[in-house]
């Protein structure tokens, strides 16, 4: 036998041929499934490039292993030269090389496997943050950053404020584009570092960078598409024009980043992203300017009774230059509304105001998706019609399908129809749309809460805190689930302590000093927290609204000081009987003026009151808040003594979802219930509570 024969020979005696034709295939099948796979997932391109790497080094490297090793009975072991007197029979090295096959293609997999846990499940860079579910990102998803303002006047950092917003407004109309809210974006500065992080963060594939300019009539604008993933550019602008052509400029921004993005753009999106709020370019910069008040109280709903009044007079301002300024008709509506819910006003007059403006918005535009996003604010706010309230916001969301907020009013509205599953689904809907914002993570730590579902509540309250970009409020509300799951009060004692004095978070959480104080029974430092505080009104739970001198009269009650709180509970009710006379259906003021008639020793006339609030706003009304009327109303009774009707009515709320209202924990915990304590049927309803 030649040299040449013989090298033939022994490469198929060492199955070296074998082994390569079974490398190549099962690389060929691996390689198809990767480029199946892999893009499903979203993972980068880099990944199936390292794949094909990792195989064509693997295939020298199977091959040597081929030729020098070989499986045996007694383990591998170097394969022995033809001629050497060890060297096996051939029927067993056949079967030895078919399964060294098998092994070499089940090594080859294994190693693939390792390198992706490696490299794509997750191992970032120190200090990167790098989750996984944001590497999914969909190709067709952007923020647009903040707009850094280069004018010289300081004053016109509202401009480039209002250029951002209405930039992503009109991309947020676009149903193939997944398009992040401001309030995630507002976290981050015009021009991060680290795109790869940000991308990561807020799950989207590019980021809007700009820089904007006002002088006078002059706008110098400079805008880049940025690929997050490799920081290249996708497109880019610069625009000098005058102040009367920036919704062309809006506009053609819109349109060129659906097209460097490939999102398909509907003709009727195409209408919208395209159409101008108004002409008169003083009455949009009024507008602007409102809307900055107007951000800042929405992102802060304690700041809503000092900022949003600003925003109205500016908007008023606006319609006013001019009469058909539809959008700022519509933002004019949503501000009342907003003063309506969290100021709170809760008069007729704001109501009627809301009602006027959104109805004149949607007279001038009728498909306006924020004239129909107000008009639901007022059906839901204003008297719990869904129905309408959700006809009005089903336009509004299909006009812009990537508003967080309309997802998350959806989700309220079914949160109140005692639609559980739904409204969870919303809340994470919502916090898809706006990452890194902490009102989504907020709202389902509140209906987790209300499900009793402790655990989950405690998580996402953390979560949310972990976002925040101030996490204090974040955590009091994590400290409030401790207090109702486990009866703690040093988490909420902590998050208080860390509130900075004169800090909007201190000023909106006030009412929970008060709280925490009175579940410690120190009733003088209780009294203290309500006498130093200037608001007239406290909202609790579900939005039911008090009157601040009405806990205040509580607390000197219960400090043994009967005549300063005779003395209140008589001014309190003197005042609710005035407000009563124009607001007969407040079900707020009923259960308000019970407590205050409670306080003076009017039993009848407490019960009464309460049972009426309870009438206005029953539980089939309103899943959320109709418990805390039920709640307020077994306190009522307590403090009467009809203890038998307290605890029918606290046997209801354990029937229900109400874990926000009453819980084990929390009875033991507050001394409003202490006339319960040795009664047997409160003792078997917590024991049966437990269970």
């Amino acid at each position: 036998m030649s040299q040449g024969q013989g090298f033939l020979h022994e490469l198929r005696r060492r199955h070296v041929v074998r082994v390569a034709i079974a490398y190549a295939v099962a690389g060929w099948v691996l390689l198809q499934a990767a480029s199946i796979v892999f893009p499903a997932f979203g993972a980068p391109e880099w990944v199936l490039k390292a794949v094909i790497a990792l195989l064509a080094l693997g295939f020298p490297v199977a091959l040597i292993l081929a030729w020098a090793f070989e499986l045996t009975p007694h383990g591998i072991r170097r394969t022995e030269p033809a001629d050497s007197p060890d060297v096996r029979m051939p029927e067993h090295a056949n079967r030895v090389g078919h399964s060294l096959n098998v092994i070499v293609i089940a090594v080859l997999a294994v190693a693939v496997a390792f390198l992706l846990w490696r490299q794509f499940a997750g191992r970032a860079a120190p200090g990167e943050s790098r989750p996984a579910a944001a590497a999914a990102a969909p190709g067709k998803s952007i923020a647009v950053l903040p707009f850094e303002s280069l004018s010289e006047d300081k004053a016109n950092a509202y401009f480039a404020a209002g250029m951002q917003d209405e930039i992503l407004t009109r991309l947020a109309g676009i149903r193939d584009l997944k398009v992040i809210s401001r309030t995630s974006t507002a976290q981050y500065a015009s021009h991060p570092p680290d795109l790869k992080t940000v991308g990561a963060q807020l799950g989207v594939a590019a980021v809007l960078e700009g820089t904007v300019q006002k002088a006078g009539d002059a706008v110098h604008i400079n805008l880049q598409l940025i690929d997050t993933a490799s920081d290249g550019h996708l497109w880019a602008q610069v625009y000098d024009r005058d102040l009367k052509d920036i919704f062309a400029v809006e506009r053609d921004v819109a349109e060129n980043v659906a097209d460097a993005l490939k999102a398909r753009l509907l003709p009727e999106e195409r209408a919208l992203v395209g159409g101008a709020a108004t002409q008169d370019t003083i009455a949009h910069d009024l507008y602007l300017r409102g809307l900055v008040y107007f951000n800042r109280a929405s992102d802060q709903f304690a700041l809503t009774a000092t900022e949003m009044p600003q925003a109205i007079a500016l908007f008023e301002k606006a319609r006013a230059r001019d009469p058909g300024f539809a959008l700022a008709d519509a933002q004019l509506a949503t501000a009342h509304m907003n003063m309506y819910w969290f100021a709170p006003d809760r008069t007729a007059a704001r109501l009627t105001a809301a009602k006027s403006a959104a109805e004149q918005a949607l007279a001038r535009q009728p498909d306006l998706a924020e004239g129909h996003y107000a008009l639901a604010l007022y059906h839901y706010w204003g008297f719990r019609d869904y129905v309408q309230a959700t006809q009005h916001l089903d336009i509004a969301r299909k006009a812009q399908p990537n508003n967080a907020e309309f997802e998350v009013i959806a989700a309220s509205i079914a949160r109140r129809q005692a639609q559980w599953d739904r409204a969870i689904a919303g809340y994470e809907r919502g916090a898809q749309l706006d990452p890194r914002a902490s009102i989504s993570r907020f709202l389902l730590g509140e209906i987790y809460l209300q499900l009793r579902r402790y655990d989950e509540s405690e998580r996402a309250q953390s979560r949310s805190a972990e976002i925040a970009a101030d996490p204090g409020a974040a955590l009091v509300r994590r400290a409030e689930t401790l207090v109702y799951w486990k009866g703690d009060l040093a988490a909420l004692r902590a998050a208080l302590g860390a509130l900075t004095p004169g800090s909007d978070a201190y000023a909106g959480y006030v009412s929970w000093f008060y709280r925490l104080e009175w579940w410690s029974r120190d009733y003088a430092a209780a009294a203290r927290v309500a006498e130093t505080n200037i608001a007239d009104n406290w909202t609790e739970a579900g939005n039911l609204v008090l009157p601040r001198k009405l806990c205040l009269a509580q607390a000197y009650a219960a400090a043994g000081d009967a005549a300063k709180a005779n003395a209140l509970y008589a001014q309190v009710r003197e005042q609710l009987q005035a407000q009563l006379e124009s607001a007969p259906n407040s079900p707020d003021l009923h259960v308000a003026l019970g407590l205050a008639d409670a306080g003076l020793g009017l039993n009848d006339d407490a019960i009464a009151e309460g049972r009426k609030a309870v009438a206005l706003m029953p539980t089939t009304l309103d899943a959320f808040t109709g418990p805390v009327y039920l709640g307020k109303f077994a306190q009522i009774c307590v403090r009467v003594g009809a203890n038998d009707t307290a605890i029918d009515a606290l046997k209801q709320l354990f029937a229900m979802p109400a874990g926000h209202v009453v819980s084990p924990a929390l009875l033991k915990l507050d001394p409003v219930w202490d006339p319960l304590r040795n009664d047997p049927r409160f003792i078997a309803l917590l024991d049966a509570a437990k269970r």
